[in-house]
């Protein structure tokens, strides 16, 4: 069963922590079996706005988590937790 992974940013911080994370994230996704299924322009239709959005799919939570925990990824997220106030969630797909 397919699991999403979304990141959702609320606030930046630091736009040079965040400008590190986008140059050193896509490296850390080579290696898994992942989609980038939106990121980009967007529109808030309801609630409060965001600074942007991103959904990764992944074919598994296993999968998902594999790569969010991995080492790679977990040295890089650090510049994304220096940079901005993000939500992410990972939820199992039908």
């Amino acid at each position: 069963m397919p699991a999403y992974m979304i990141f959702t940013r609320e606030k930046v911080i630091d736009q040079a922590e965040l400008d590190t994370y986008s140059k050193e994230v896509m490296p850390t996704l080579a290696s898994h079996p992942v989609k980038i299924l939106a990121y980009g322009a967007h529109q808030t239709l309801e609630g409060t706005p965001t600074g942007g959005t991103a959904i990764l799919e992944f074919p598994d939570t296993a999968s998902a988590m594999a790569w969010y925990d991995g080492p790679e990824y977990r040295k890089v997220r650090e510049h994304r937790f220096r940079g901005g106030k993000y939500t992410a969630i990972l939820i199992e797909g039908r």
